[in-house]
């Protein structure tokens, strides 16, 4: 689909690496100018650079999620360089584990704050860009524990579930503006969030970072007339997750 979103500005958070870092390259390839967002300054140097040395256009922004600040300023500069925002992919997050019982409210904080938080302020600062100029289109990353529960993932999870409420809330309020909104609730894949979370997966059964890219593509390949609220993928397996 090269040159598909020629003349478009995208946003990515946690665009350096993983998920983030593979949707950066799929948006950029289709001819999309590209902010890659995220705390590690490296790792988002490195993604732009890669874009670039593709014949892509990408920003390094750093930005970090449980930071109100940081996260106006990056929309902000965005405003400022671009002008204008098509696009916004909500990806960062973290992942903390444990029983609940045992469960440290520090932790859950801390999810809270990036996963809801965060992601709840992009959204908020996206669509501040958007509305005047009636378009738009939000997709956020959500998970698999955003519609099932596993053990020693309820703080997470909780997230999740919470990035699902924001989502359809968001997507109503935001058709008389003509921005669309959709969530990608990706099953098992392979990212180091992943391999935290599920040692016990082998990495040659899980989707790669490439698949939940194309999910970000067909979403943005729609005509204006089509809506898709979610998008469920998972692993070809005979477990969801």
């Amino acid at each position: 689909m090269a040159g598909h979103l020629a003349g478009k500005v995208a946003l990515v958070t946690g665009g350096g690496r993983g998920i983030g870092r593979a949707v950066g390259k799929t948006l950029a390839a289709a001819g999309a100018c590209v902010f890659v967002c995220a705390r590690t300054q490296s790792e988002i140097d490195a993604a732009a650079k890669e874009i670039a040395d593709a014949g892509g256009r990408a920003t390094a922004m750093p930005m970090d999620l449980a930071d109100e600040a940081s996260v106006r300023a990056a929309f902000a500069a965005v405003g400022s360089r671009a002008g204008r925002l098509d696009v916004l992919v909500n990806n960062a997050g973290i992942g903390l584990y444990g029983p609940v019982k045992d469960f440290p409210v520090g932790q859950l904080d801390r999810l809270t704050a990036v996963n809801l938080r965060g992601t709840f302020l992009c959204c908020q600062e996206a669509m501040r860009l958007m509305a005047p100029q009636k378009s738009g289109y939000i997709i956020n990353i959500s998970s698999v524990v955003g519609i099932k529960g596993y053990p020693k993932q309820a703080g997470y999870t909780a997230t999740k579930h919470a990035v699902m409420g924001l989502t359809k809330s968001l997507a109503v309020e935001a058709q008389e503006h003509g921005v669309r909104v959709s969530v990608i609730l990706p099953g098992g894949v392979d990212t180091a969030m992943v391999r935290e979370a599920r040692p016990d997966l082998a990495p040659a059964i899980l989707l790669q970072p490439e698949d939940i890219a194309q999910a970000v593509m067909y979403l943005l390949s729609l005509s204006d007339r089509a809506a898709v609220d979610e998008i469920y993928i998972r692993r070809r397996a005979s477990q969801p997750f």
